[in-house]
């Protein structure tokens, strides 16, 4: 336990000052919910098409923070290119005023069920949180309500799962990287579209199931085909066609009801990581430069609108 506790000191210490770090033009707001004041970094695309924007919100790993997810993922990149609106929520932690007082970052988690620290532990209501985010940025924007989107990393991937099962009336589709589903009753209302990216050597959310070497909690976990298993069943995907290249084993499920989809991308080799994305601290597995997880998201997220 020691060891984590340190490695995760480390990738405290990669991430220090990242929330304070909203580029020019980006917003900062707070909201009061669940008896708590929280915070989310807002994205508008430089150049925004006319009408309702698609809303992609972009949820950090645990340790991240809203300013680190968009550093990992370059999403604004993508908004920018492609005309959307990316919303990056900060998780919630325990006081740590010496931290504060330097101003760094706490430990930010998501209570994604099982799973993390002081969100977990506090069962902090996050799913109503994001609702309220989502809320908060329609009243500022016009927002596409069929083309509202959740994603993320380890934590956040879990959380996306999450989102998937409680707010499946909200969210068109989502697009976990490095996650599973970490609720024991997931019972969505509607159907989504689901993408998932997991590397195949991943010792933190093994792709295969069981405890993580490298795993904060030692928590023997199932494999990730069982969360795609319950998507494909749910969306009632009749089709499966499998793919490969160099760096992806691809499964695309399809035939499935109302023009969802389920695609499950396998990277060759890869760690904990966004794939393609940045490496915010050396202990931290290195991304695969040839798969671009955003560009693939997002390909999949702007073909998927809510049914």
């Amino acid at each position: 336990m020691k060891t984590h506790l340190v490695a995760l000191t480390l990738i405290l210490s990669a991430l220090t000052g990242l929330s304070q770090a909203a580029e020019s033009g980006d917003e900062v707001h707070s909201l009061d919910h669940g008896g708590l004041t929280r915070s989310y970094l807002l994205h508008l695309p430089a150049r925004a098409p006319a009408g309702p924007l698609p809303l992609v919100v972009v949820l950090h790993g645990g340790a991240g923070n809203a300013a680190s997810a968009a550093k990992m993922t370059r999403f604004d990149i993508e908004a920018d290119e492609h005309g959307f609106i990316v919303v990056y929520p900060d998780g919630t932690g325990k006081p740590r005023p010496l931290r504060e007082a330097l101003g760094k970052d706490g430990f930010l988690t998501w209570n994604s069920g099982h799973c993390c620290d002081y969100a977990q532990k506090h069962n902090v209501d996050d799913v109503g949180f994001i609702r309220a985010v989502v809320a908060d940025v329609e009243k500022r924007h016009a927002v596409d309500s069929k083309r509202i989107y959740a994603t993320g990393i380890s934590n956040g991937a879990m959380m996306s799962y999450r989102l998937a099962c409680e707010a499946s009336d909200l969210f068109a589709a989502i697009g976990p990287v490095a996650g599973i589903i970490d609720v024991d009753d997931c019972k969505p209302s509607q159907k989504v579209s689901v993408i998932d990216i997991q590397g195949t050597k991943d010792e933190y959310v093994p792709m295969d199931g069981g405890v993580g070497k490298k795993a904060y909690n030692k928590e023997d976990r199932p494999p990730v085909q069982q969360s795609i298993d319950f998507w494909r069943k749910q969306d009632g995907c009749s089709v499966t066609v499998n793919a490969d290249t160099t760096d992806l084993h691809m499964i695309d499920y399809g035939g499935c009801d109302a023009g969802t989809a389920v695609d499950y991308y396998q990277v060759q080799g890869g760690g904990h990581d966004w794939p393609g994305g940045d490496r915010l601290s050396l202990i931290l597995d290195k991304p695969d430069p040839k798969v671009p997880a955003t560009d693939i998201i997002w390909s999949f997220f702007a073909e998927h609108p809510k049914p």
